[in-house]
């Protein structure tokens, strides 16, 4: 297998729970979620522990989720992870 120590996990997790990010997406109207328009620019900015300060502009989404996970870039997040399937195992009579 093929998987991270938990001690590499857990320092990867806890540098990215330190900066505390927030993305804008730069479009007129009320705030909405990620997903409504996916093409949209967006700023990237990151609270330095007084303000919110701008870090990057992205040009859309794909583009801002490399910004903000980079160690993830270029995986596809729904491949299946160890088992592939969930619940009983089948019986020999059933794989045929």
């Amino acid at each position: 297998m093929d998987e991270e120590p938990l001690a590499a996990w857990a320092a990867r997790r806890e540098s990215r729970r330190n900066a505390l990010y927030r993305v804008v997406t730069l479009t007129p109207g009320p705030r909405a979620g990620a997903h409504v328009r996916p093409e949209a620019p967006r700023l990237v900015c990151r609270w330095n522990g007084y303000e919110w300060e701008a870090v990057a502009v992205a040009a859309d989404l794909a583009e801002t989720q490399r910004i903000l996970y980079p160690d993830t870039a270029g995986t596809d997040p729904f491949a299946p992870r160890g088992r592939e399937r969930e619940g009983r195992p089948r019986a020999a009579a059933e794989d045929e």
